[in-house]
């Protein structure tokens, strides 16, 4: 049997390496969005910490400057938790964006292996079919011969 080489199977490899390579860049995007989460939580527990020590300072001595100190600190920590959730937004889009790339290019793939895959049929057809000839031909011979 004759060995079946596509034409195009570069194009295939390359649109391999393509998904391959979103497939990648997304698992670096939700490595990125799973930290901002992270540090977003740990923010969030600062903030607590914080809040329990105001709190506590009620029932403990603590001169107006720390109490300044201790608010100063806490508004400083808002606004980390507040640009936090904005770089958490902007990872949960690059998610997002990466995603639909990756699927963009698995459907490009696809598309591809079913061309292959479809070239594969016709040569496999063609070659039954030859086959299937070349036995005509020897039973007719055959025949003749007999």
């Amino acid at each position: 049997m004759r060995r079946f080489r596509y034409h195009l199977q570069k194009i295939v490899d390359l649109k391999s390496n393509e998904k391959a390579q979103a497939e990648w860049i997304l698992s670096n995007a939700l490595a990125k969005l799973k930290m901002e989460e992270q540090s977003l939580e740990q923010l969030h527990a600062t903030r607590r910490s914080i809040e329990e020590l105001l709190q506590e300072s009620a029932s403990v001595k603590i001169s107006v400057a720390e109490l300044g100190v201790l608010q100063d600190y806490l508004q400083y920590i808002d606004t980390l938790i507040k640009q936090k959730q904005e770089s958490l937004l902007q990872a949960k889009q690059d998610v997002a964006d990466k995603s639909e790339q990756l699927v963009s290019k698995m459907k490009d793939e696809k598309i591809w292996l079913k061309a292959r895959d479809r070239s594969f049929a016709a040569f496999k057809a063609e070659y039954l079919r030859r086959e299937q000839l070349e036995l005509d031909e020897m039973a007719a011979v055959r025949f003749g011969k007999t």
